[in-house]
């Protein structure tokens, strides 16, 4: 008998070879129908995996990312299956799950599909499901699995298999069909009950423009009909929040090809609307005692190899430049952590100077391949709202809890109410991918884990996540859509002051490390916006709106009124224009109204002979007639509780 510990933290002794789905349907027969897959000692199988020693395990759903994860995996597999079927010939190159669904890259040696193909596949895929044909996991040897791939002619499986240093080649097989995979997988095709092909596209093998193009083909699909129902509907709404959308009418950002791909220019709208975001997080980092730096834009080969980032991230940097005279090699920034530890090392450290905090909004560059980039989401150049703290040992937890605290501060003000935490360790078992001595890992791992108990908060636990010099705090936000994006996130780092030898002199006259903290609440200008004109499909928080509000005239008559409430507003620093334009009433209030405007102050002969205005909010109609004062004392008052609130958000 083995030890198993269950998801509550209770223990129960099970035979040995038991797999996570006898568990789940030990625990309930409704649990083991919503199950997909099983971590065991944080690593994640298929259900059916045998388990042959004491272990913890936890049983992912729906609910979780890694049972969406199998499913859509699965899922892959069954599209794959029905496109042989349906176009005899094809060759099969890869398909892996998605955050959001799942797709499949195929030469489609001569067949022309298209998307008026996509119910016939659909139909196959579902009638295929129905067959309810185990997911069995077969391991043989490398060379065997060459072989395989070689009679068949795929040479895109053999040239991946080349690539594995394994010798054991794991496929998956269900029905008539194998491919090769490492898993997981769901128990078997049954679970799929509702399938959507969404949209196919080109892609050039292994991502490589200079190498074949192939065919690639996006879906979903979900165990139960009405949540894809739920999900197209979700899809509709985000198109008509899409940011690249939103951001042209709303006159925030634009691209350009002589400029370049993936490097996005601000409009005056958006770019006061990202001066108004960088000035509230300027005035918090003051607050908490941070000190602007500035590095430049490009930085020595040299610097980025001493940091690990060249060795880790330099295929996808901007390749670096010779200069014509000197023989030096200079790169694009693509971090500003380097450049913050030479500030500190350019002058001796005592213990008293500790904790230094250096922030700087800084642009960095990556260079992601051109079907990858995605309006203001997925781009080349953007600017971190970065921050590197160095500090003692003693002083690392009180730190890293001061920048939870400017975490909720910011997610307060923009309206993010929701949002999970997730604390991301590096793997367990291939600790090859990450720089450092397991002491400094465990040091760095424990100094969050207790921060987070300290704070009270509620956090997942996930292997493999950190990044390649150290840990992290994750804050994963829900948007109005139900969807997740990774916006905050804090790093513990005892990497990198090793790696630049940075120090200080303690009360012992010795020298010492200081350890680093990374901190960005927003994660990058670009993608924080993106993030928010499609959380709020537009409508910003009043603090934030690029116009407040927009004084309408309902005839020329009334100009000289308009302008006098303008220069009001003004002297209360309430972002207003004059729409004086030669249209009805009833055009101009839509139009504003489109524009998402917060305010509508309509002005007419009754208002001018008053001194007053009537007041229409975003979303709300007809507020009534107001005097100017009450009124800029209203907005006055929103916002100050908008930026000011101390209430901790909803944390899951």
């Amino acid at each position: 008998m083995i030890r198993i510990t269950l998801p509550d933290r209770s223990v129960k002794e099970y035979p040995e070879g038991v797999t996570g789905l006898e568990i789940a349907k030990n625990i309930s027969e409704k649990l083991a129908k919503e199950v997909y897959a099983v971590s065991v000692n944080g690593q994640v199988y298929d259900l059916t995996f045998p388990i042959e020693k004491d272990a913890e395990i936890k049983l992912y759903t729906w609910d979780d990312a890694e049972g969406r994860h199998a499913f859509w995996h699965s899922s892959a597999h069954l599209m794959a299956e029905a496109l042989e079927s349906l176009y005899p010939g094809i060759k099969l190159c890869i398909g892996p799950s998605t955050d959001n669904g799942f797709y499949y890259d195929i030469d489609p040696c001569g067949h022309n599909i298209s998307e008026k193909d996509f119910p016939e596949i659909e139909r196959k895929m579902i009638e295929l499901a129905r067959q309810k044909n185990r997911f069995i996991r077969k391991e043989v040897p490398k060379e065997e699995a060459i072989d395989h791939y070689r009679k068949e002619g795929n040479e895109y499986k053999v040239e991946l298999i080349n690539e594995f240093e394994d010798e054991t080649i794991t496929f998956y097989l269900h029905g008539n069909f194998s491919d090769l995979c490492r898993g997981p997988h769901l128990p078997d095709t049954s679970y799929i009950k509702a399938v959507r092909l969404l949209n196919i596209a080109g892609a050039y093998w292994r991502g490589d423009e200079n190498r074949k193009q192939l065919t690639r083909i996006y879906g979903i699909s979900f165990p139960k009909q009405k949540l894809l129902d739920r999900h197209m509907e979700m899809l509709e709404e985000a198109a008509r929040r899409d940011h690249r959308r939103l951001g042209k009418e709303l006159e925030l950002f634009t691209f350009s090809r002589k400029v370049g791909s993936g490097l996005p220019m601000w409009l005056p709208k958006g770019a006061r609307l990202r001066e108004r975001l960088e000035n509230f997080l300027k005035k918090v980092q003051d607050d908490y005692g941070y000190d602007p730096v500035l590095s430049p834009h490009i930085g020595q080969k040299e610097l980025y190899i001493t940091s690990g980032h060249y060795e880790k991230y330099g295929e996808s940097s901007f390749r670096p430049i010779n200069t014509p005279a000197e023989g030096e090699e200079f790169m694009l920034k693509p971090m500003n952590c380097p450049h913050h530890c030479e500030i500190y090392k350019s002058s001796p450290r005592s213990y008293k100077d500790l904790p230094v905090r250096y922030a700087e909004f800084g642009t960095v560059y990556r260079y992601e391949q051109s079907g990858e980039l995605h309006g203001l989401t997925r781009v080349r150049g953007f600017t971190q709202d970065d921050a590197h703290i160095f500090c003692r040992p003693d002083q690392l937890k009180e730190e890293f809890i001061k920048v939870i605290d400017i975490v909720f501060i910011i997610f307060n003000a923009l309206e993010f109410s929701d949002f999970e935490i997730h604390i991301s360790l590096r793997d367990k078992e291939e600790k090859e991918n990450y720089i450092g001595t397991d002491e400094n890992w465990e040091k760095a791992e424990n100094a969050i884990l207790e921060a987070t108990r300290e704070k009270g908060l509620d956090a997942k636990i996930v292997y493999g996540e950190a990044a390649f010099y150290g840990p992290k705090l994750d804050f994963m936000v829900n948007d109005a859509l139900g969807r997740k994006w990774q916006l905050g996130t804090i790093q513990v780092d005892y990497n990198l002051p090793e790696r630049f030898d940075l120090e200080y002199t303690g009360a012992d006259n010795e020298k010492h490390r200081p350890v680093m903290i990374h901190r960005a609440p927003f994660g990058s200008m670009e993608r924080f916006v993106a993030v928010m004109i499609e959380h709020t499909a537009g409508r910003f928080p009043l603090w934030l709106a690029p116009e407040q509000a927009v004084i309408i005239t309902v005839s020329e008559k009334f100009e000289f009124y308009a302008k006098k409430v303008l220069k009001f507003l003004n002297n209360y620093d309430i972002r207003a224009l004059v729409d004086n334009r030669n249209e009805k009433v009833g055009r101009k209030i839509r139009d504003n109204e489109m524009k998402r405007i917060p305010y509508l102050l309509v002005i007419g002969e009754k208002e001018a002979e008053s001194g007053k205005i009537s007041v229409r909010r975003q979303g709300e109609g007809d507020k009534g007639s107001m005097e100017l004062e009450d009124f800029a004392a209203m907005v006055t008052n929103e916002v100050k509780k908008q930026t000011t609130s101390t209430n901790k958000p909803i944390v899951n």
